[in-house]
């Protein structure tokens, strides 16, 4: 018996990586061409809208072709990765009884194989059976087309199919329109880098026409399209400082001056605050507090064996506190469903903690942070403002959220009007903690101070609410103590 093995081409798709988004950027690949990789090996960082993602290889074998360069932002279902996989053994020898090719049920188990042996004349009924879709580890990836074509067999099964099957009689073909002289092609010819150019440009590249090799489309047909003459094109700079120079839409470049195109987590957020800002109605109320015996109880949760390990800091207290007001004031933790017309109450509290990030701000949530403890919830904090700024925040954290805490006392800030995290009701700015002269027990005192600055949605959120739920949390940073009298 002898057999053959022929390796396959397999193209890799950007997949949907489980926000709904259209479009992400590649920030690094971590292969290179002629590479031989491994089942689930990281081969690339995609940027979201949220986070920085890593993406696994779907396959095993060797990496062919990578179809986009770092930095460059790619369609949702566009191939980015070709790969070269072990193919199956195929051939048989003469004496071997024949195989008939059967049709992989829908209820079957998806591999990582294309190749799907299916009989001549004997199609699935594509309206009845749902989309398969690409094979990945992340997402789900852009689902096929439903079409009645068979799916695409090995050359094994289509020689014994060639074989058995009658000659077909030639049918004659109508000739093309005279206009058209050849097969018009998916998108223009063009390098990524040219592409890059011309998207941040905003030139459409069907509007291009190619003046180099096949009609391929070169970086001085871009800048061309955009009013610069040949005798400027040898003077215009790279593509990175691109923008500076051509920029019909915007104001004249000027010397020391940087732009930088808007798009991934700093596009989402922009268009967040916005939404937010422009939608609902906030109010921001603030209360200054005496935090001494807070801080002095934390001094002594840093000694205890019990917090061995957790990084206990004034944001946890607040943290705490937050979660036991919102429990006696519940509409702080709701929402409102504009379509439904409808005010939603939750019965958790997903706690959002807003991070500064190198890559633009993060709101990352602890799920069912009223149901832990303060050292469970010292440590959930911990983790999550590393994953956060490591931007390897996982895209199930950035969703969910009911009310939001920013700590601009980090930042020695004491105050500030802080803008909902759209779809919250409420979000609370904790400040600086500052030793002040402050009254206490009828003289003055050098004391620990804060202030609070709560914004909330007033559609959801009446002023008396509101200012209870403050004095809430005022009362427990006044007084630890007197959580006792709260729940």
């Amino acid at each position: 018996m002898t057999t053959t093995t022929t390796n396959r081409v397999k193209e890799f798709r950007l997949p949907d990586l489980g926000e709904g988004l259209t479009e992400s950027e590649i920030v690094q690949w971590h292969v290179a061409e002629g590479d031989s990789v491994e089942l689930n090996q990281i081969i690339a960082d995609v940027e979201t809208a949220k986070a920085v993602v890593e993406l696994p290889s779907p396959y095993a074998g060797t990496v062919l072709r990578l179809h986009e360069t770092a930095g460059t932002v790619v369609d949702v279902g566009a191939p980015i990765v070709s790969f070269e996989v072990p193919g199956e053994p195929e051939g048989t020898s003469l004496d071997a009884p024949p195989v008939t090719p059967t049709v992989t049920p829908p209820s079957a188990p998806e591999t990582a194989s294309d190749e799907v042996a299916v009989p001549p004349l004997e199609i699935a009924d594509t309206e009845s059976v749902p989309a398969r879709r690409e094979p990945n580890l992340v997402g789900y990836g852009a689902a096929l087309e439903k079409s009645g074509r068979p799916k695409r067999r090995s050359r094994a099964q289509q020689a014994r199919t060639a074989a058995a099957a009658p000659s077909p009689v030639a049918k004659p073909v109508d000739p093309p329109p005279a206009e058209s002289s050849q097969p018009p092609a998916e998108r223009p010819r063009s390098t990524p880098p040219v592409r890059k150019l011309a998207r941040d440009l905003g030139i459409s590249l069907e509007t291009v026409t190619g003046s180099g090799p096949g009609g391929l489309i070169v970086r001085d047909d871009v800048l061309a399209a955009v009013g610069g003459s040949s005798a400027e094109l040898s003077s215009v700079p790279p593509p990175a400082e691109a923008l500076s120079a051509v920029d019909p839409g915007g104001p004249p470049a000027t010397a020391g001056q940087t732009r930088t195109p808007i798009r991934g987590m700093r596009k989402h957020t922009a268009a967040a605050m916005v939404a937010s800002a422009f939608t609902a109605p906030h109010v921001t109320e603030f209360l200054t507090i005496d935090v001494t015996p807070t801080m002095e109880l934390l001094a002594e949760l840093k000694a205890s064996r019990a917090f061995e390990g957790a990084r206990v800091t004034p944001l946890t207290i607040v943290a705490k506190a937050l979660c036991i007001a919102a429990a006696r004031n519940p509409t702080l933790n709701s929402s409102w469903d504009e379509q439904a017309q409808e005010i939603v109450q939750y019965a958790d509290i997903n706690l959002g903690i807003a991070a500064a990030t190198p890559r633009g701000l993060l709101v990352p949530n602890i799920k069912a942070a009223q149901s832990l403890s303060l050292v469970e919830l010292a440590r959930a904090l911990g983790s999550l403002t590393e994953t956060a700024r490591a931007g390897k925040t996982p895209p199930a954290d950035l969703t969910g959220g009911t009310i939001s805490i920013t700590n601009i006392g980090v930042f020695g800030i004491d105050a500030g009007t802080p803008i909902l995290n759209p779809g919250e009701a409420a979000i609370l700015a904790v400040g600086a903690v500052r030793s002040m002269p402050w009254e206490y027990q009828g003289a003055v005192a050098l004391r620990s101070v804060m202030t609070l600055s709560l914004s909330f949605d007033h559609r959801l959120v009446d002023g008396e609410q509101g200012s209870r739920f403050l004095a809430d949390i005022g009362l427990i940073l006044r007084n630890p103590a007197m959580v006792l009298t709260m729940v």
